[in-house]
């Protein structure tokens, strides 16, 4: 692959921009998707033990950091051609024991809140872009497990 281009990192700083535009109702669209691939997951996840509540600032604060992280390593993609993260992202992700088919649970998730924010500026373009900005990060976090 000849690295993340100009025009990928503007698509996914846009697609960033009409996300956080309406964070609680995304973030929402974001929770109920994983919850629908894996129920499990709410074990993994404190501030769903009531359930997905827009108005629970844990839930669209977690929301908000994964998707800026997301963002970021698009960014970190474009200008350096590689993802690294807070040791602290790995040891948190090793203690619950996140594995890869809970990272794609999360990475279909991420394509489906970001469709719901964009509408009908959506592409494959665009979903490719979000596509590697996740996997480098999934790919680094899982790099940094202790």
């Amino acid at each position: 692959m000849g690295g993340f281009t100009e025009k990928q990192e503007a698509l996914v700083n846009s697609s960033w921009e009409a996300f956080k535009a309406n964070l609680p109702q995304h973030s929402v669209v974001f929770y109920t998707a994983i919850l629908e691939k894996a129920p499990e997951a709410k074990n993994l996840f404190s501030f769903l033990a009531n359930g997905v509540d827009p108005n629970n600032p844990a839930l669209t604060g977690h929301a908000e950091k994964l998707f800026g992280l997301t963002r970021a390593s698009a960014v970190q993609l474009r200008a350096k051609g590689v993802v690294v993260v807070d040791a602290a992202l790995g040891s948190i992700h090793a203690q619950k024991s996140v594995n890869d088919a809970q990272f794609l649970v999360v990475k279909e998730a991420v394509l489906k809140t970001i469709k719901v924010a964009v509408g009908d500026k959506w592409s494959d373009e665009l979903s490719i872009a979000w596509e590697v900005a996740y996997d480098e990060l999934a790919a680094a976090i899982k790099k940094a497990y202790p």
